[in-house]
């Protein structure tokens, strides 16, 4: 299964693409669209919208995980964020890729096994899983890359279909499977 991470942002959107046979997850690209701060806004979604676009149509994933919006004491920024995630989503859907949505805990917590993790832990971990020599930079970029991964991770059979073909689930059904971390307990004392 081939998975697109997307970290938006209005001033630089992350993306990483992720390809995973079940056992082993290989880095098949990641980066970062970068806008100018000075940039009207419309411009730097349309900016945001179409190197997503041209992302997606060169790895041609079978679905794009994207980070979901997080409580945030600012409203601005919180408004110019659900804008940028808007036009990832609509670069994605006009592609016929299914879109799934992740917080940052769970993100956090199926790549490093705990929600609260630092960012750093989460970029170690992704450099980790995908077996390379250094952290995926801009930290914009590896943060897409675990959210590709936490997709990979969380994910269990199909979800349905689309136009025909068949979908990766958004979710694992049901409860763990016998043996998975997921079920491990620390004893009571």
């Amino acid at each position: 299964m081939k998975v697109f991470g997307i970290d938006p942002g209005s001033e630089r959107t992350g993306f990483g693409c992720v390809d995973s046979d079940g056992r082993r997850h290989r880095l098949v690209r990641c980066g970062a669209v970068r806008v100018e701060a000075a940039s009207p806004f419309p411009e730097r979604l349309g900016v945001i919208y179409r190197a997503l676009a041209d992302e997606i149509d060169r790895c041609r994933p079978d679905c794009v995980a994207i980070e979901n919006l997080f409580y945030s004491t600012n409203v601005r920024s919180a408004l110019k964020l659900g804008h940028a995630r808007g036009v990832a989503m609509l670069a994605a859907v006009e592609r016929g890729v299914p879109v799934i949505e992740y917080t940052p805990a769970e993100i956090k917590r199926a790549v490093v096994g705990y929600g609260r993790a630092e960012k750093s832990q989460v970029q170690q971990m992704v450099k980790l899983l995908l077996g390379l020599d250094r952290v995926p930079s801009p930290h914009d970029a590896a943060d897409a890359l675990a959210v590709a991964i936490c997709h990979l991770h969380q994910s269990g059979g199909l979800a349905g279909t689309v136009n025909g073909a068949a979908i990766p689930s958004c979710r694992a059904k049901g409860p763990a499977a016998p043996g998975s971390w997921r079920r491990y307990r620390p004893p009571t004392r």
